[in-house]
């Protein structure tokens, strides 16, 4: 389980971001890269880190099912996840 401040921390940087898109997106196109600088560092959505939603991992990361390759074969061993099952030949 990652730590609760890293988990709060990713979660303020996404709250920012969606925040000062509309403006990020005016002043690119624009080419006003100054007032670009200017903004917040996490007004960024490059400094967002995709987490698991279940433990707050950042390493393994499946995107598709937003869970962690731990995660995501736990819950495939138990057949939570619709359409996957356990491969054996």
């Amino acid at each position: 389980m990652a730590k609760k401040s890293w988990i709060a921390r990713n979660e303020k940087r996404k709250k920012t971001a969606a925040k000062y898109k509309e403006k990020r997106l005016e002043l690119k196109k624009a080419g006003d890269y100054e007032a670009l600088q200017k903004l917040p560092r996490d007004a960024s959505p490059v400094r967002t880190k995709n987490r698991c939603s279940l433990t707050g991992r950042s390493r393994g990361y499946v995107g598709k099912f937003g869970v962690s390759r731990i995660k995501f074969r736990e819950l495939a061993l138990q057949g939570k996840i619709p359409g996957l099952k356990k491969a054996s030949w």
